[in-house]
């Protein structure tokens, strides 16, 4: 490799990230407008949409459209509309309206980005035109992606929760005995599904993404073919990454024109293998995780370009803090079956390939939320042979933090005191605030990888609970690594972490597709009312002596083995998840009554006052 085109090469990198930086700042200023009207065209452009979906123009609501257009969720939304009586069929209509507004408004901001890029002459032609064919088909896929949510998640999933009376276990066991789900590599039912459902005179029958939607798919295909194309009358002198990336292109191609659903996972697993080699600082996202669709994990329509932060140094210490806490912790509770999954997660977290930078451009179901990391792929043959990629976004998440408003709902649960940590937190010691992100941000990412095999979330799933449990599991092993390496200056800040993600995480109640969080957040509060950090009595009490500290510690360390036992004995999640919080109304709640009226509590507060910023 040429030293002086690889410098320039990591100098334009550079560029790129602070361009990236520049934009995402702008972006967040929007929620200046709820306190200044130095930018009128920004009120201008969120009250034109307020008044589009017919709500009131008020700072509640701006807070709530600003949150749909720049975090890309849209709960806050859906609740503001639910406070004005729209019904829920109005909402649904106002939902894909918004993230067709969301979706022009960041295909326009990615096209004027790959434009700026161009005219600077950044990178090279081989990755100018890698950026140009990803927006292209980004296009598409967004595109598509409004198809898929009609269909899918408000179709027929809709359809399945009717026809059997809101009863998911039987709606599970019914996908099982016909064997409605996707087969993997094995032939054994799959952990995911790249096809949906069609209603036909017997029943239902599967169908691959290919039938589904042929339209949106062949253009699709036809864009990467023509992405190939034009990578292949070119060169990577810089990286040396040419054949990676058209062997992913030609796989991506099979995936997508494949029909027969007994051969989608295994498909789809060439991607993913040809996509594992592909180690360049431009990644390449595509379909790869499965939250919304509750039912059979049809695979979201990712599809993005991530890009690494150059000034990024390596530091493998989380990764040798979280292997020397598993061993310890496999050799308390080991017995002679389960060697398998001790060597799959060792296996896993030695070749484990880390990306610490920013989403540079992204497309379809990714404008219903961006991920602050990522641990990818799902598949467990592919990790066996390949390990994993870790996605980590700190430098977005930390302005996403600093531009957030004060809400109302914070200072009467936190208190002053409380917020004003935060704050000197985010504002003066972004250092020590890297360091917390590395323990439950990047630490949950390696915690996912552990206690695991091929099997294990197939096995564990049969009830639809796994992911219900897998995100607390995915935190708590980022946390066990910090208990057994502690450091004094950042334990009070951890325990402050865990109590704000815990409780703000009620908000998630009642919005499906991150329901693994919420109840990840139920979980972490029975473990803080039981330690008594947390007591409520008409009013939440936060007490975070070094004897509570020590008390909570050993709750999650006796948690995490019970939790780590469940997964060595591959046990229905459900049987975990239930002695924390049992479905009431179509919603989790707690199982602890003190938790449960704090819950309660929380939710109705949020309802009132979740979007009235101090």
């Amino acid at each position: 490799m040429n030293n002086r085109l690889n410098k320039l090469f990591e100098e334009d990198l550079k560029k790129i990230y602070f361009l990236l930086e520049k934009r995402q700042k702008e972006i967040n200023s929007y929620f200046d407008i709820l306190k200044t009207k130095k930018e009128p065209e920004k009120l201008i452009f969120i009250d034109n949409f307020i008044d589009e979906i017919g709500l009131k123009q008020n700072n509640e609501n701006r807070l709530a459209v600003i949150n749909r257009l720049v975090n890309l969720r849209d709960d806050s939304l859906t609740q503001a509309l639910q406070k004005e009586n729209f019904s829920k069929e109005e909402i649904k209509k106002i939902q894909e309206i918004a993230y067709i507004w969301v979706k022009n408004f960041y295909i326009n901001s990615h096209a004027n980005l790959i434009q700026k890029i161009k005219s600077l002459k950044l990178l090279t032609p081989f990755y100018r035109t890698i950026l140009e064919e990803v927006h292209n088909i980004g296009i598409s896929m967004s595109k598509w992606q409004s198809k898929w949510t009609s269909y899918i998640i408000n179709g027929i999933n809709q359809e399945l929760f009717k026809v059997f009376n809101g009863d998911e276990k039987k709606i599970f066991q019914m996908l099982q005995t016909q064997e409605l789900l996707d087969k993997g590599e094995d032939n054994k039912t799959g952990d995911r599904s790249y096809s949906v459902l069609k209603k036909t005179d017997n029943g239902y029958k599967s169908i691959s993404y290919f039938e589904a939607f042929k339209e949106e798919v062949g253009e699709i295909i036809n864009k990467i073919k023509i992405f190939q194309l034009k990578l292949s009358v070119l060169n990577d002198d810089i990286l040396n990454q040419k054949d990676f990336f058209l062997d992913y292109l030609q796989t991506l191609i099979d995936a997508f024109k494949e029909i027969d659903t007994n051969n989608l996972i295994k498909k789809w697993a060439d991607v993913d293998r040809a996509w594992m080699k592909i180690t360049s600082p431009l990644q390449i996202g595509h379909p790869l995780e499965y939250y919304e669709d509750h039912y059979r994990k049809a695979v979201a329509l990712e599809w993005d370009i991530r890009i690494t932060n150059p000034s990024y140094t390596k530091n493998n210490k989380i990764k040798q803090n979280i292997e020397s806490m598993f061993k310890k912790f496999f050799k308390q509770l080991e017995n002679n079956n389960q060697q398998n999954i001790y060597e799959n997660s060792i296996s896993n977290l030695n070749k484990v390939q880390l990306y610490i930078g920013r989403p540079l451009i992204y497309y379809g179901a990714e404008f219903n939320g961006l991920f602050s990391a990522q641990v990818v792929p799902n598949d467990e043959n592919v990790s066996k042979e390949f390990g994993k990629k870790i996605f980590a976004f700190a430098d977005n998440v930390l302005e996403a933090q600093k531009a957030k408003p004060t809400l109302k709902i914070d200072q009467i649960i936190f208190g002053d005191d409380f917020l004003k940590v935060e704050k000197d937190l985010l504002n003066n010691k972004t250092d020590l605030w890297h360091n917390l992100y590395n323990i439950t941000t990047i630490g949950h990412e390696f915690g996912h990888i552990l206690w695991m095999d091929k099997e294990s979330e197939t096995v564990m799933n049969k009830n639809g609970n796994f992911k219900n449990i897998e995100e607390f599991k995915a935190t708590t092993g980022g946390l066990m690594a910090f208990f057994e390496n502690e450091k004094n200056i950042l334990k009070k800040y951890v325990l402050r972490n865990i109590i704000k993600r815990a409780i703000t995480l009620i908000a998630w109640m009642q919005t499906p597709e991150v329901e693994p969080y919420y109840c990840e957040g139920l979980i972490h509060l029975d473990i803080l009312f039981e330690s008594g950090v947390l007591k409520y009595d008409d009013k939440l009490t936060i007490n975070m002596s070094e004897n509570y500290y020590k008390s909570t510690t050993s709750l999650y360390q006796k948690r995490y083995k019970e939790l780590a036992k469940h997964y060595l004995n591959k046990e229905d999640a459900t049987n975990f998840l239930s002695k924390f919080a049992n479905k009431e109304n179509g919603y989790f709640l707690p199982t602890n009554k003190k938790v449960k009226s704090f819950v309660q509590y929380y939710w109705n507060l949020y309802k009132d006052i979740g979007r009235v910023v101090l």
